[in-house]
């Protein structure tokens, strides 16, 4: 984490990343693309969907390998670099005992989010059972209790959908038959299924909790744009709004601004196919 020296009002507090630990060089060019942002704008209509979200500076999208597409294969960390897309750091590994590719190329190269402790010049390998080393990916079944594990799998073979931001891990509990139970960094426990695939470790990054933007600009930087209270609003803009001064909403519980319920209502779908496999909710605030 990088401090800085309070020279003006905006920098006091202000905290950054430190650069100094990652790898002085560009982004691989076969591993990034363009992506059209869609500025909280739908696609279809064109009207804005989702609020205080607009301008920004640009960026590529980093291409990262959250499955396993190269198995039992020795990789080599070769870099550990920023990614403006996630609040983790990416590592740059590359698989050199593949045989030439379409392209002629010898040597083959991913991006893969990098966990806590990863060094440049450390070996990966993604295999159905691999020693507990951070940055390891393997079966769920054959990881052992006590375990911190990370980019977990829902589906066999669809790729790491849960526990990806930084400085998050999971916890292996139990093996129970075909199915792992894990604590998720909310709390909340639940059973994943043995064959999906998980990494070893802590997502990198952890101090990004600490992270102070510091001034209004640096968050427009990002493409977050101002968020307007309801309070400060008018009555034909927002339920909260009106009155004379400061005034408290004037409702029992708080509203969206087309009046739906908000802040604390449950939006998980009683439906969904994975709510059979929790275990114990997680807990609240």
């Amino acid at each position: 984490m990088k401090i800085f020296k309070p020279t003006t009002a905006s920098r006091r507090g202000m905290t950054g990343i430190d650069f100094s630990l990652l790898t002085k060089k560009r982004a691989e060019k076969r591993l990034i693309k363009n992506i059209r942002r869609s500025v909280g704008r739908s696609k279809a209509s064109g009207r804005i969907t989702t609020r205080h979200k607009g301008g920004g500076v640009k960026r590529l999208y980093r291409i990262i390998e959250f499955s396993q597409t190269i198995m039992n294969s020795p990789a080599k960390v070769i870099a550990l670099e920023y990614d403006p897309n996630r609040t983790a750091f990416i590592a740059l590994i590359e698989y050199s005992s593949l045989p030439r590719d379409s392209s002629g190329q010898t040597t083959r190269r991913q991006y893969i989010i990098a966990p806590q402790g990863l060094k440049v010049g450390d070996e990966v390998v993604f295999s159905d059972n691999s020693s507990l080393k951070p940055g390891n990916r393997m079966k769920l079944k054959n990881i052992s209790v006590g375990a911190s594990v990370y980019n977990i799998e829902l589906e066999p073979g669809r790729g790491g959908k849960l526990v990806r931001s930084a400085g998050s891990a999971a916890q292996v509990l139990a093996q129970e038959n075909r199915l792992t139970d894990l604590k998720m960094p909310s709390g909340e426990i639940r059973k994943v299924n043995g064959e999906c695939f998980a990494t070893i470790g802590m997502v990198s990054n952890p101090e990004n909790r600490f992270y102070r933007v510091g001034k209004a600009g640096k968050s427009r930087l990002k493409g977050r744009r101002p968020h307007v209270r309801g309070s400060a609003m008018n009555p034909v803009d927002h339920p909260h709004g009106g009155g004379e001064g400061r005034q408290p909403i004037g409702l029992k519980h708080p509203k969206t601004p087309w009046g739906l319920p908000a802040l604390g209502v449950k939006t998980r779908n009683r439906k969904k196919w994975t709510n059979k496999y929790i275990i114990q909710r997680r807990k609240k605030k």
